[in-house]
């Protein structure tokens, strides 16, 4: 398959393979900064957003934006395995913060963006003239269709990928959307590119992959045919009913067990930090109207007010706090 792995070799041992890859990019742009430079690890669902947030920021704060795009679990390690130093961490996972970067590597972290599972695809996908929300599981399970997402050991879009379809053959409110059969034959049809999902979207477009499963925010910005998940299997609802059911699905891989919860993107100043002062403003900045409009804008849905962990908030820089609420939990997330 080149530069593709089977979905099972992925999940046996992809971990290791991206910690070998990232220790090669020690000497790379974040090690070297100096004040004047704002250095952000992101993941790459975030490189819209952030991408379109860069010059307003700049202007504001005369600081030159430096962004490294990676896989949220591979971003995380960097600080934490790697010894990278960042002014900004920015996870599609808050969890990957308030579970492997707290207590030591960093001291707080906000929750400032949510988002959804969904399905894109082209005009000339196998199937595309067929496909809609209420059948996409019985098109993506024919032998004929390759369906892609991101590398779950290193990225929160591949393990959710797999989490929401899983979830489809498991019973919500009495009825699940398809058969364990038809859920194995979708995940045999599946694929794994190396890299974030970011990238899935030009092989898509050139005929490599038929369809992939990523965010919502990369479908609907994409100028491609998407379809929304329902929200049983989006990763979307943050209830308590919605966030039990999610949890059903677990995802093993060599960076850990992952378990289904809705999605939550979440943001901190890593302790490492050569210019916490600017990573708190960049923090800060997405819970003004601008970086507001720039996730927007991205297919990101902002949470308004920032949420920050209650008792961590004495960390919180005041820039920060002053556009957050201290709660200990959101919804039903255990913040």
């Amino acid at each position: 398959m080149g530069e593709q792995r089977s979905r099972r070799a992925v999940l046996a041992g992809a971990g290791a393979s991206a910690a070998y890859a990232l220790a090669g990019c020690l000497s790379a742009a974040g090690d070297t900064g100096d004040e004047t430079d704002l250095t952000v690890f992101h993941a790459g669902s975030l490189s819209p957003p952030f991408a379109a947030a860069e010059d307003g920021f700049e202007a504001e704060t005369g600081a030159r934006v430096v962004r490294e795009p990676k896989g949220s679990v591979a971003s995380t390690k960097k600080v934490t395995r790697l010894g990278r130093r960042a002014d900004a961490l920015g996870v599609s996972d808050f969890r990957l913060l308030r579970d492997r970067l707290l207590p030591d590597d960093g001291d707080w972290y906000g929750i400032f963006a949510t988002n959804a599972m969904a399905i894109q695809y082209t005009p000339d996908s196998t199937g595309a003239d067929e496909i809609s929300r209420e059948n996409w599981w019985e098109v993506l399970s024919r032998d004929d269709v390759t369906v892609a997402h991101s590398d779950p050991a290193v990225d929160p879009g591949g393990y959710r990928a797999v989490m929401s379809i899983r979830l489809g053959a498991i019973p919500f409110r009495g009825s699940a959307l398809y058969d364990a059969a038809t859920r194995d034959a979708i995940l045999d049809n599946t694929v794994v590119p190396t890299g974030t999902e970011a990238k899935l979207t030009a092989p898509l477009r050139s005929g490599k992959y038929d369809y992939v499963v990523y965010y919502r925010s990369l479908a609907s910005t994409a100028d491609l045919p998407w379809i929304a998940l329902q929200p049983q299997v989006a990763l979307s609802r943050a209830t308590d009913e919605y966030a039990a059911h999610y949890a059903k699905a677990t995802v093993d891989t060599d960076a850990g067990t992952f378990v289904g919860a809705p999605i939550a993107y979440g943001m901190t100043v890593p302790s490492v930090a050569r210019s916490p002062e600017l990573g708190a403003r960049w923090v800060a900045y997405f819970a003004t109207d601008p970086g507001r409009r720039a996730l927007r804008d991205a297919g990101l849905e902002p949470v308004t007010p920032l949420a920050v962990p209650a008792d961590s908030a004495d960390a919180v820089p005041d820039r920060v706090l002053a556009r957050a609420s201290a709660t200990d939990h959101l919804g039903p997330l255990s913040l």
